[in-house]
């Protein structure tokens, strides 16, 4: 049996958002919990690209903490061991109407340190870059790659042989009223407390969480096995992304390049399909994905959406006889008109939700901000 302990913080969730909200709390020299339902982490937070993800990022403050919490992702990658596979992205344009949203994005703040290359230029970062086909890239040096099914785990751990953190894993909590947490295993004691639910809107809170009005969106991914050895110095992104990430597809000029999407890829457009490609330690890809939302998405995977996002790879990259070794889906938060919440039920509890698919991207970030909030 655990000695009772009192702690300032108990965190609800051990994914990044969770993780991430444990690492504000003991930087401010905090006594922190993370209770977990689940035996080690399984939900968006590994399933997903490990792409955090700058550029592209909607306008304000989704973009600022962005910023914020990659320059923390740089010092935590260190710190804990976790491995930076790549940096970088590339933004492969096909059409000139993809073209124009990149120039104008390089005249935004959000542009700055960011290049327009040629497909030749861009051949340093993505040697397989398709010059026949792409017109020109966005090249981005703000990016960072981590496998997440390691790098999550790898945290979690530094987090606890380093800074203390107690885990409390395969456990349920069924109420919190702050200083306390019933969970399966007891009676918690935490003068604050942050839940964060990911996409489980039923447990914890649901009459509030209900007020944003959240549904789930499910992804589809891919893992690519090249017939030969490729090296990615960066993440590959396309058109379809151009139209699709708000940060570029809120632009004015963007809205010529949606429009002919809608014409020439009207299926990738219905289906949520845009590009993602990164490269694991072991140089297969990790590529993908769709969005299909659903309050109770179903477990299914439709080939025919694998294709179509095995297609948009093929138009930007040449791999020819490259081979699927696996496909999965994953699930996060989505809610309208908003890319997070963060609620209050009452001055010792928050309840942190990212709602557009960027957790890792900005979840250090959020967390500061929390922590900020809760101690002062």
């Amino acid at each position: 049996m655990r000695p009772a302990i009192s702690y300032d913080l108990a965190v609800v969730g051990a994914g990044i958002v969770g993780l991430a909200h444990a690492l504000a709390a003991v930087r401010s020299g905090k006594r922190v919990v993370v209770i977990e339902r689940d035996r080690r982490a399984n939900g968006a937070s590994i399933r997903n690209f490990g792409f955090i993800t700058v550029t592209g990022q909607a306008a304000g403050d989704c973009w600022q903490m962005a910023r914020r919490s990659r320059d923390i992702w740089m010092e935590v990658a260190e710190a804990a061991g976790i491995p930076v596979l790549h940096k970088g992205l590339v933004v492969a344009a096909r059409r000139s109407e993809a073209e124009a949203v990149i120039e104008a994005f390089l005249k935004t703040d959000m542009g700055h340190d960011c290049q327009r290359l040629t497909p030749f230029e861009a051949l340093q970062y993505v040697p397989t870059l398709r010059t026949d086909t792409v017109k020109s890239v966005l090249y981005s040096p703000y990016e960072l790659r981590v496998e997440s099914k390691d790098a999550v785990p790898l945290l979690a751990r530094w987090l606890e042989e380093v800074h203390g953190v107690d885990f409390h894993w395969g456990t349920h909590v069924h109420a919190v009223d702050a200083p306390h947490l019933d969970t399966s295993s007891g009676r918690i004691s935490a003068e604050t407390v942050v839940v964060c639910p990911g996409d489980d809107f039923a447990t914890l809170y649901s009459d509030r969480i209900a007020a944003y009005r959240p549904t789930r969106c499910k992804l589809q991914m891919l893992r690519v096995r090249p017939s030969a050895p490729v090296t990615l110095g960066a993440t590959v992104m396309s058109d379809l992304s151009l139209a699709r990430y708000l940060g570029y597809a809120e632009l004015p000029e963007a809205q010529p390049l949606a429009e002919l999407l809608d014409c020439e890829q009207g299926e990738e457009r219905r289906s949520g399909v845009h590009l993602i490609v990164v490269q694991s330690e072991d140089g297969s890809l990790v590529v993908g994905d769709s969005h299909d939302y659903d309050a109770t998405p179903d477990p299914f995977v439709p080939s025919r959406v694998g294709d179509l996002i095995l297609g948009e790879m093929d138009a930007v990259l040449d791999l020819p006889a490259r081979s699927v070794e696996e496909r999965w889906i994953g699930t996060y938060a989505s809610a309208p008109g908003r890319w997070r919440f963060t609620d209050q039920p009452d001055e010792a509890t928050r309840i942190c939700v990212v709602t557009a698919g960027c957790g890792a991207s900005t979840a250090f970030g959020i967390a500061e901000e929390t922590i900020a909030d809760l101690f002062g």
